[in-house]
């Protein structure tokens, strides 16, 4: 995105965040060290990311909240609604259709689907899981932007690739692959697996401390 680096673009939704909860609190200024605090980042970093989209703040004076609250909504996209359609209703897709946090932050799941026939019907909320044939019209009819992949890893890119197809510009993978996608389209991957064996790294490279008064043996 004209340059800017994808690990920058992450860290503008966890900066979002903190602001707008300091602003629930009622502050009214923050400094790039307060904001650093907050987040375990240096000020410097905060103070550099920021410089790619503009120029935020005073030097000395620090960041008013709201107004950079503001901003970071509008370079995020997050001035209008989005809509999602879901794919796959197992265990994990039924957990993603009940949650209820998408809303508050501007998403909505405004479709569910599935292939299997014991499933097609069934209500999630509002929603009623509908076949998978129908995709297509749902998503050309209502403009849908994103969809959500909650499916099994064989069935994956079939589904990726139907969502492709019918426009959908981002897409949210809980399966385990890493999509071919064409240059338009932006996916990204949520793979608890991953995570964890990346945490159990650094895990590993800690020897675990003794046990307080247990001597060596």
């Amino acid at each position: 995105m004209n340059g800017i680096p994808e690990v920058v673009i992450q860290r503008l939704p966890l900066y979002l965040r903190t602001l707008e909860a300091l602003d629930e609190d009622g502050l009214v200024v923050v400094s790039s060290q307060e904001l650093g605090d907050s987040l375990q980042v240096t000020p410097a970093q905060i103070r550099k990311d920021l410089s790619y989209f503009g120029r935020f703040g005073k030097q000395g004076r620090g960041y008013r909240v709201r107004d950079l609250v503001r901003e970071l909504r509008r370079i995020l996209g997050l001035g209008q609604e989005w809509e999602m359609v879901l794919v796959g209703m197992g265990r994990l897709g039924w957990a993603v259709a009940s949650y209820g946090g998408f809303a508050q932050h501007g998403f909505q799941v405004v479709a569910c689907f599935d292939n299997d026939p014991a499933l097609v019907g069934k209500a999630v909320g509002p929603l009623l899981i509908q076949d998978d044939s129908t995709l297509a019209a749902t998503v050309r009819e209502r403009g849908v932007g994103i969809g959500i992949v909650a499916v099994p890893v064989d069935a994956a890119q079939q589904v990726v690739d139907q969502l492709v197809a019918c426009g959908v510009r981002g897409i949210l993978s809980y399966a385990p692959i890493v999509p071919r996608v064409p240059p338009h389209v932006w996916v990204q991957n949520i793979d608890p697996v991953v995570a964890l064996q990346a945490m159990t790294y650094h895990l590993s490279q800690r020897k675990a401390p003794r046990a307080a008064g247990r001597r060596a043996v």
